[in-house]
């Protein structure tokens, strides 16, 4: 179960880390190496070959961090239902996961449509000039904002992923199992209060339709 444990998260560890510094080189270094080709022309091919480089390695890359979170996620789930403060922080990070592929797909849509685009005249990458097409002009502008959601994202999972790991210690999960406990003791008090507080007003019901009687 070690060895196991060990293989799914370096794969979750290692997909994450190449999914979140490759989308911010790529925003720094890809889009800004091709801004500074002289020629204006030439800037989004180069770019989109880059990318286009990129991709494979990019899917295999957030494949391996999904089969590692699942493989997680099923491994950890008693540890969730027993800890508080576990599930919270595990929808936390299916939601910033689901955001960022999302957001990661988008963004390679926008970037095959640049690359269909011939060679147009733009300022970079995602800045269009004077000569940009329209159509162009507006993937551009769409991708401007997307290229820095995508490492904003994958830079969150990473810091929920730490404050999981921080969940882990001793001292962590003895608190929270402590907590869950006091939690379900608590709720089935209330849960106890509440069917006396019924039951009462059941019979005061069957006592007042006996005297109606």
């Amino acid at each position: 179960m070690a060895d196991s444990h060990t293989a799914l998260r370096s794969m979750h560890d290692l997909g994450l880390a190449a999914w979140f510094g490759g989308s911010l080189m790529g925003a720094f270094g890809v889009n800004g190496a091709a801004a500074r080709i002289g020629d204006p022309t030439q800037r989004l091919p180069v770019a989109s070959a880059g990318w286009s480089r990129w991709t494979p390695v990019n899917a295999a890359a957030i494949g391996a961090h999904l089969a590692g979170a699942v493989g997680e996620l099923v491994t950890e789930s008693p540890r969730m239902a027993a800890q508080a403060g576990v599930g919270r922080a595990s929808t936390l990070k299916t939601a910033l996961t689901i955001s960022a592929l999302a957001v990661t797909g988008y963004s390679r849509l926008l970037g095959m449509r640049l690359a269909k685009s011939g060679a147009p005249s733009v300022q970079g990458v995602t800045e269009p000039n004077q000569q940009t097409p329209a159509s162009v002009a507006a993937n551009q502008r769409k991708l401007r904002m997307l290229q820095w959601a995508v490492p904003a994202l994958t830079g969150a999972l990473i810091v929920v992923t730490a404050h999981l790991g921080e969940q882990q210690k001793p001292g962590q999960v003895l608190r929270g199992m402590l907590g869950r406990a006091n939690g379900l003791m608590n709720g089935s008090m209330a849960m106890g209060r509440n069917a006396r507080r019924i039951a009462a007003v059941q019979a005061v019901r069957r006592q007042m339709a006996m005297s109606g009687h």
